[in-house]
């Protein structure tokens, strides 16, 4: 049965429709081998088994009844330890919140047990969300697929190393800056950013309203592409026939290719070649709002942050990695009216941008600057985390003071996503967009 446990969910969805898989069997198999590897309490905050043995149960038996409720009943996959399971502790990795235990699951995953999707567990992340590294000292910091040494990216860290390690099908997390977005890349997996406001955030610990977006972290764009569905975002795109050739792309050369690393600036540079070399349209294209908006979203970011959480912060600052917890500090220094009228410029940028990527079905980005940085340097050198921390959410920001729908997928180089940027509330384009890339790629 481990075999199954690196396959894409879509693939299982279909085994078990096919009377091949028994969903108890594979969710054992989950459970079995989180209990056995070596990172799995690094992975994992904690397991739900009871739960999803008995969710396991129920899909077999509407297996064999022929009332499958949809393509992935059955499918194991794990939460971000910000979504709540009535229950089951939500801490969203602090210790601020130990021993926070909910009544009610967060709406997403009621709607994802109601699509008949197994919940696996709650896995580590960034405290509060609020890094892009995957670097936790209060509670724990995931390795990297690709080598245990570096770090693997954040916030939603467990997400993508439960994938990456075979621990889950797919991995469900929150992207404010680049959550999603980073530690897929640097596990080399497809991760999908929702448009704000796509998807519902009852039930989720927040920490920017207006930027936080819920996505799964996966194997192939056809398993976001069926999440996002059971998620409610809407019905799962036709992936079928996707052409490259009938694609006109526009590289942004504003911000997202300053200061690349080398094996980053040449794996994103390799990407675009080889959609060239499908028959892709594409121009390089400067849109000075972006910059712009970067600028603006110096003063949105933290002081949100910290009007979310700054009271519990402040109440009990001691418990927090002091690199988290400065950053939320710092928004308290950030006037109201500074922030209103930082907000209220972006929604003017935000125009411009869609005006100026209006003629493109999608804009590329690389997704990350840099690759993992070493998780030892990082814990010795608060100056090296900080560096670091920035230039990893540079290129992600961009899509969430944007406003868009963002996919990452891996570009065949380890660590090296490619990010492709679609349209507010244009998932299930960007979801078609992203499988022709995808083949065009030839990463699956």
């Amino acid at each position: 049965m481990t075999d199954h446990l690196t396959r894409p969910a879509a693939d299982l969805g279909r085994e078990i429709a096919a009377g091949r898989l028994d969903p108890v069997a594979l969710t054992e198999s989950y459970l079995d081998a989180i209990a056995a590897s070596e990172h799995g309490a690094r992975i994992y905050a904690r397991t739900t088994p009871e739960r999803a043995l008995a969710e396991a149960q129920a899909a077999a038996q509407r297996a064999k009844n022929g009332v499958r409720r949809g393509p992935l009943d059955g499918v194991p996959i794990s939460w971000k330890d910000l979504f709540d399971i009535a229950g089951t502790a939500t801490e969203a990795g602090s210790a601020l919140l130990k021993g926070r235990v909910p009544t009610e699951d967060a709406e997403v995953l009621a709607r994802a047990t109601r699509a008949g999707l197994v919940c696996l567990g709650k896995t580590h992340m960034t405290e509060l969300a609020f890094a892009g590294l995957g670097y936790n000292p209060v509670t724990a910091t995931p390795p990297n697929i690709n080598d245990p040494e570096l770090l693997p990216g954040g916030s939603s860290s467990g997400a993508a190393t439960s994938v990456a390690f075979g621990l889950a099908a797919a991995g469900i997390g929150s992207d404010t800056g680049g959550s999603v977005r980073v530690p897929s890349a640097w596990n080399d997996l497809v991760g999908l950013k929702t448009t704000s406001g796509a998807l519902p955030l009852d039930g989720v610990v927040p920490l920017c309203a207006y930027f936080d977006t819920i996505g799964p972290l996966c194997r192939t764009v056809e398993d976001a592409a069926l999440i996002f569905d059971a998620f409610g975002g809407g019905a799962a795109p036709d992936l079928k026939g996707g052409d490259a050739s009938n694609l006109r792309l526009a590289v942004l050369e504003t911000v997202a290719l300053d200061d690349l690393r080398e094996a980053p600036g040449a794996a994103f540079e390799d990407a675009v070649t080889r959609l060239s070399n499908a028959g892709a349209r594409i121009d390089r294209i400067a849109v000075p709002e972006v910059a712009e908006g970067m600028e603006a979203g110096a003063l949105l970011f933290a002081p949100e942050a910290y009007a979310t959480q700054g009271e519990l912060i402040e109440a009990n600052p001691d418990v927090m990695f002091a690199e988290v917890r400065d950053r939320f500090l710092a928004g308290a220094k950030v006037s109201a009216a500074d922030y209103l009228r930082a907000r209220a410029r972006l929604e003017e940028l935000r125009k411009a941008y869609r005006a100026a990527t209006a003629a493109y079905d999608a804009v590329l980005v690389p997704t990350a600057p840099i690759l993992a940085p070493n998780a030892a340097r990082v814990a010795e050198d608060g100056a090296f985390y900080r560096s670091e921390n920035l230039m990893a959410l540079r290129n992600t920001r961009i899509g969430n003071l944007m406003g868009l729908p963002v996919l990452t997928l891996p570009t065949g180089t380890p660590m090296c996503g490619l990010s492709v940027m679609g349209c507010p509330m244009g998932e299930a384009a960007l979801l078609r967009i992203g499988a022709a890339v995808e083949t065009a790629l030839g990463v699956r």
